[in-house]
Order: structure tokens, then C-alpha cells, then sequence
């Protein structure tokens, strides 16, 4: 067992990177999937870190996993209001309504 949780440090690395990969994406739906995989990459770390007594990095992943789900909450709201053609920001700050 011990192996099997040493391992989990190259998932994690993985999966952390393609959610970084995915999270640089314009469309909400790739970026709320990207932030999921970071979630899934916490859980990973988390896990690690505990078999690892590493404290730090535990306390670093559930702050990072509060981000995440922030992330997520943000994306959805943006694609939800997209959809119903309400205001949103652009880039120089100046509100514009979508439709």
C-alpha cells in the first residue's frame, strides 16, 4: 500500500497540470472542467500528503480546493449569463450586455 500512495504523487502532477492546461481555455465549460481536475488533483495531494505526515501541502490543498470551487462557481454563473443574455465585464472594464 505504501507504493501504491508513494505513486500518487506522478497522477497528481499530471492531473494538475492538464487542469492548468485546461483552465487557460476562453470557453467556461473547458475552464469549469479544468477546475474539477484541480479539485481531483487536491484530493490527490491530500492523500499523499497525509501518508507523508506533510502538513503544509495538506493545508496549502484545501485552501487551493476553496479557489477551485470558487473557480468553478464564477464559471458557471458567467456561462449562465451568457446564455440569458445578461451584462457581464470585458476585458477594459466597461459592461456590455450579451446576446
Amino acid at each position: 500500500m505504501d507504493e501504491f500512495i508513494d505513486f500518487l504523487q506522478w497522477p497528481a502532477m499530471a492531473v494538475s497540470l492538464y487542469a492548468a492546461f485546461l483552465i487557460g481555455s476562453q470557453r467556461a465549460g473547458r475552464r469549469v472542467f479544468g477546475f474539477w481536475m484541480f479539485i481531483l488533483s487536491n484530493l490527490l495531494w491530500i492523500v499523499w500528503g497525509v501518508h507523508d505526515g506533510a502538513w503544509a501541502l495538506i493545508t496549502l490543498q484545501v485552501a487551493l480546493m476553496a479557489m477551485n470551487v470558487r473557480g468553478i462557481w464564477k464559471n458557471d454563473r458567467e456561462h449562465a449569463d451568457k446564455g440569458a443574455g445578461m451584462s457581464t465585464r470585458t476585458n477594459t472594464g466597461a459592461s456590455e450586455t450579451l446576446r
